[in-house]
């Protein structure tokens, strides 16, 4: 048998905590959870109370999720019993590592210059979503297929509306190939000489100059109508006298304007001269030369009257209204006008009152 020695009393005594020591104790772990819970209430109030809390070594190595923007109702109060770690911060001279950067990526937004301009791009219509189609231009229009357009007429002031020949001197001064005075007149019952009338046929068939013109002794080189009247008597409209004269300023007659017409334009006809100048009164007027030439001139519409067309005054001077008129059916002749009908074209034995052709559409209104 072991003898122990006795208990020594005096030794448990020592080791029990008195009452007063537990409430000490529990006092100080009350305080200090009292101020932890009231600084993580305070931490988003950026108070800074030299402390960083940092997380438990254990969760350094594993990777951290992204931030995620929440609402401050949201967000999870922090447990007391975590496990934290008391961090002291860091001087003042030491900067701070930069936080990286959020995972979240936003596309890139393309900037364009300012002095750079927009290019445009294709774009397609539900009708054609096809681009690889080209589109066919339009037909190019030649000029032969575009319809001429006719200037209006000169307003003569001398020439009214119900005038006779007032249709017959538009067409014509519409074209350019008559024209007025300065005084804007046209002076329809004015007599032509032969210089004048040249000018006339050269503007209206565009006769080529004669390489073979003849001279005429009352004719200069330097006079306003030479190259007409070389255009004209090389075309076969006009001739000379046999003194080798042409005297241009000398007044000229109905017959010699139907007889240069009908020459210039080479025209022919089938039937007797006697047969178609019987409508005449006054045959017997007209010269031997031009009888055949008269015949023909009034069976091609040639023949204008501005009185009684049984009358063909041959020897008066023709006006220029007369010339114009008869200027202008012998470009209907030639295709080159449409025709007007008008009681003041003679017609030949067996021809009806509008067989000479329709009315003008653009000039019968003027």
């Amino acid at each position: 048998m072991t003898n122990l020695p006795p208990s020594d009393p005096k030794s448990s005594d020592k080791t029990a905590l008195g009452f007063d020591e537990f409430i000490a104790i529990l006092v100080a772990f009350v305080a200090i959870g009292g101020i932890l819970l009231w600084s993580f209430s305070r931490r988003d109030n950026n108070w800074n109370f030299n402390i960083v809390l940092s997380p438990s070594p254990s969760s350094t190595n594993k990777p951290q999720p992204s931030p995620a923007i929440t609402s401050p109702a949201s967000q999870v109060q922090p447990k007391v019993d975590d496990q934290l770690e008391v961090v002291p911060l860091p001087p003042k001279d030491v900067v701070p590592e930069p936080s990286p950067p959020s995972p979240l990526i936003l596309p890139a937004v393309p900037v364009t210059p300012l002095n750079s301009s927009p290019k445009s791009e294709p774009f397609s219509t539900s009708r054609n979503s096809d681009l690889s189609i080209p589109s066919s231009p339009l037909p190019l229009v030649t000029p032969t297929e575009q319809k001429s357009i006719i200037p209006p007429p000169i307003a003569f002031n001398d020439v009214p509306t119900d005038f006779w020949a007032t249709r017959f001197i538009n067409a014509l001064s519409a074209r350019g190939i008559i024209k007025g005075f300065p005084d804007y007149t046209f002076r329809p019952t004015q007599p032509v000489n032969r210089a004048e009338f040249a000018a006339i046929l050269q503007q209206a068939f565009d006769t080529e100059l004669s390489k073979n013109s003849v001279p005429f002794k009352d004719v200069s080189t330097k006079y306003w109508a030479t190259p007409a009247i070389d255009r004209a008597v090389g075309a076969g409209f006009l001739k000379g006298f046999p003194d080798k004269n042409f005297k241009p300023t000398q007044k000229i007659t109905r017959v010699q304007v139907l007889v240069a017409l009908v020459s210039g334009l080479n025209l022919k006809q089938s039937a007797k001269p006697s047969q178609v100048l019987s409508i005449y009164q006054d045959t017997k007027n007209i010269p031997k030369y031009a009888v055949d030439k008269i015949a023909i001139a009034t069976a091609n519409g040639l023949v204008i009257s501005d009185g009684n067309p049984q009358f063909l005054v041959p020897n008066q001077a023709a006006t220029r209204a007369e010339v114009a008129a008869m200027v202008h059916q012998a470009l209907v002749k030639l295709g080159r006008l449409d025709k007007i009908s008008s009681e003041n074209i003679v017609r030949s034995p067996g021809q009806s009152s509008l067989s000479t052709g329709k009315f003008t559409n653009e000039l019968s209104s003027q």
